[in-house]
């Protein structure tokens, strides 16, 4: 079954997702559901103010929510998509990482689970996302090439012999903790699997642009 909505869009002021709908009877309206729990939520969009009346709000569906919802889904176009069904699930697959909630950031036992929820990694993704969310690599390997073409030890390390790996922890370390304001303290391994976690979004084209330059560097 096909109705008149928008895509589907994450929110980050709780766990849900918001899409846009087109009413039978003219104007639109904002969908909530909660990955959390069975529960969801419309709202109809005022046509003349474009907001969302109070009497929305709940416990479950605070204001902020329907505020994200609405910047979010703002220049979204309809289309004839499928209903939107969000099953809320107890178990994980055996295949997924799960993080207990009671684990401190660091303090978990699968290394990318450790990476993905760091401060370094954040601030990476924070520094590089676009508008759309999408990481902007080309940005990304552009700036790390400038950083490397100033950076002494960078220098040093190609002087020295040192492979192509070492020299992307070195530079990975340095950015990731200069975005987080921190002061350059991961270990290779925590290094390593902050590597891992960035390529796992683009597999092919991460760090081409500058492994490319230290490769050339290297000659």
């Amino acid at each position: 079954m096909n109705i008149i909505r928008t895509k589907v869009v994450e929110l980050s002021a709780l766990p849900a997702m918001a899409y846009k709908i087109r009413l039978k009877q003219g104007g639109s309206g904002i969908k909530i559901h909660r990955t959390d729990k069975e529960v969801a939520a419309f709202a109809e969009i005022n046509k003349r103010s474009g907001e969302i009346l109070p009497e929305a709000y709940t416990a479950d569906f605070p204001e902020e929510a329907f505020t994200e919802a609405l910047e979010l889904l703002v220049g979204l176009p309809y289309s004839a998509r499928g209903k939107v069904k969000i099953g809320v699930c107890d178990t994980v697959d055996t295949c997924e990482i799960e993080v207990p909630e009671d684990e401190a950031p660091g303090a978990h036992q699968d290394p990318l689970a450790n990476a993905a929820d760091s401060d370094e990694y954040n601030a990476l993704v924070a520094m590089y996302s676009d508008v759309s969310g999408k990481m902007n690599y080309p940005l990304m390997n552009k700036q790390f090439i400038q950083f490397v073409s100033k950076n002494k030890t960078v220098s040093k390390m190609v002087g020295e012999k040192a492979s192509e790996q070492d020299l992307l922890l070195y530079i990975v370390k340095n950015r990731a903790a200069f975005f987080a304001g921190k002061r350059d303290d991961l270990s290779d391994t925590e290094a390593a699997a902050l590597i891992e976690a960035i390529e796992e979004i683009d597999p092919r084209g991460a760090f081409k642009e500058l492994k490319l330059h230290l490769r050339r560097m290297m000659r």
